[in-house]
């Protein structure tokens, strides 16, 4: 079958990707930016990237009308936008709109449950686009979760700062609202299994765990996992706002999202049982085995996609990667170094594992106080830290940075801040002519941004030259001496 699947870049749409591929299905990719498409997808035969936006109906003509199934993936927890729910409808409108031009036999729709009287925002707009996705000529198949448990999802995430940073917790009172979490490797079977099956089409599905467990429970029994012991007491006294505040200083998630989370989690999230399992012959694992496993891809540096690569993560960029690529040249401040190299391949390699646990090879502490600073004024600070730690993909999140382009056979990596800033910065990684080029490069935005980077000039003329000289190191003990380099003897 030909499949198409929005929200590609995404959590669910990366991992649902290649059990598709596996299946022998040929897959069109829809992405906003096509620099945040994984490039291993270039290496395959059967997989086709198209850009267009949902909310342009005018990009959406590249899309092939030889469709069978298609995902609709689109969605987020931004709070940036004051008509967030009209921007989820428009989008999903436009999606039927064209879709129903194509062959399309079957639209597929991961929503969320919702089963209570009152919704947040998030979940009431995850139901009215449900309402908008139906058709008269193609077949609806909605499957509705609840918590997504797996290594680089944001409740996965969220939850392991909180319990591996804090032994002792006072809590919102929202940590005894009930849920049922499902594993990620579930979600991902129950979507693959419904293509093309004629008997989950136009239904609707709950889909969730075989426990049901308060956040507190699964606080817990997270902790228990990892053999923590914690204690956690819950007090009625912290207003959403005081929450929002909690998570975003302990956590790693930003404070837009962090209100998002906040919104949702005060709504039990019960699913209301149906044959689904059997049909699709799923057999949800509980939430303890579902930690146990994402451990288990962490230790093996498998993570395929994480929350943190989203550009909600955030807040400063939007999803056009493109804006950024080209650093400018007027009106700006530079701070280049260069050095020869000995070895151009461990030095390359060096670049590529920058950031996260690795740090940032020179002035660690100020690296870190620079993050606590960033954190204290509203910013991401340094605790998204990296998905994998030796792989980068343009739209990857490293630390306060993101991702712009990230190629090894051109040996260069550039990298945009996202750090709280009075202006925008780059910076620049590039072997030319057996050479390392690091150019950080900061545009300043009036007065403020003048006096930040004077301010700072101290600090970045050992930092800089500190990083490049440990980049081109050789860590080897011997010196780097061949025969072909040897004197004629």
């Amino acid at each position: 079958m030909t499949i198409l699947v929005t929200g590609a870049t995404g959590y669910i749409g990366k991992r649902l990707i290649p059990l598709l591929l596996n299946q022998g299905h040929t897959i069109v990719c829809v992405v906003r930016d096509r620099l945040r498409a994984d490039k291993s997808y270039a290496d395959e035969d059967n997989i086709y990237v198209i850009e267009a936006d949902f909310l342009k109906p005018e990009t959406l003509v590249n899309i092939p009308k030889k469709i069978d199934v298609a995902y609709y993936l689109i969605h987020s927890m931004s709070n940036s936008s004051k008509d967030f729910e009209s921007l989820e409808e428009r989008c999903a409108i436009n999606f039927k709109n064209y879709v129903e031009t194509t062959d399309v036999e079957q639209v597929i729709y991961l929503s969320g449950i919702t089963n209570e009287d009152v919704l947040s925002k998030h979940l009431r707009s995850r139901k009215n686009v449900e309402e908008h996705l139906k058709s008269d000529t193609y077949a609806l198949t909605i499957f509705k979760a609840g918590i997504i448990v797996g290594s680089g999802s944001s409740s996965f995430e969220i939850i392991r700062d909180l319990v591996e940073k804090l032994p002792f917790m006072i809590a919102p009172k929202w940590l005894n609202t009930k849920t049922q979490p499902l594993a990620v490797r579930d979600v991902l079977a129950f979507l693959y299994h419904a293509a093309g099956n004629e008997s989950v089409y136009n239904k609707s599905f709950d889909v969730f765990g075989p426990e049901i467990l308060t956040y507190k429970e699964m606080l817990l029994q997270f902790a228990e996992v990892r053999s923590l012991k914690r204690y956690i007491f819950t007090v009625p006294l912290m207003t959403p706002k005081l929450s929002s505040y909690w998570l975003y200083f302990v956590t790693s998630t930003s404070y837009k999202l962090a209100t998002s989370l906040v919104d949702s989690m005060g709504i039990q999230i019960i699913g209301k049982s149906s044959n689904i399992n059997k049909l699709l012959k799923v057999n949800p694992i509980t939430y303890k085995e579902a930690v146990q496993l994402a451990f288990e891809k962490i230790e093996q540096n498998s993570i395929v996609s994480s929350w943190k690569d989203s550009m909600v993560s955030s807040g400063r960029l939007k999803n056009n990667l493109h804006k950024y690529v080209n650093v400018p040249k007027f009106g700006c401040f530079e701070d280049v170094q260069e050095r020869n190299i000995i070895d151009a391949d461990q030095t390359i390699e060096k670049i590529w594992r920058i950031g996260g646990k690795n740090g940032w090879y020179y002035g660690t502490i100020l690296w870190r106080i620079r993050g606590y600073l960033d954190k204290l004024f509203g910013g991401i600070g340094l605790r998204r830290g990296r998905t994998n730690p030796t792989a980068l993909d343009a739209g990857d999140a490293l630390d306060f940075w993101r991702v712009i382009y990230a190629n090894k056979s051109q040996q260069k990596l550039l990298l945009y801040a996202e750090m709280r800033l009075p202006g925008e910065a780059w910076l620049e990684f590039k072997i030319r002519d057996n050479k390392l080029i690091q150019t950080a490069t900061f545009r300043p935005r009036g007065l403020w941004g003048r006096l930040y980077w004077y301010s700072v000039l101290p600090f970045h003329s050992f930092i800089f030259s500190g990083m490049i000289n440990k980049l081109v190191k050789v860590e080897s003990q011997k010196a780097a001496l061949t025969t072909e380099n040897l004197p004629n003897l």
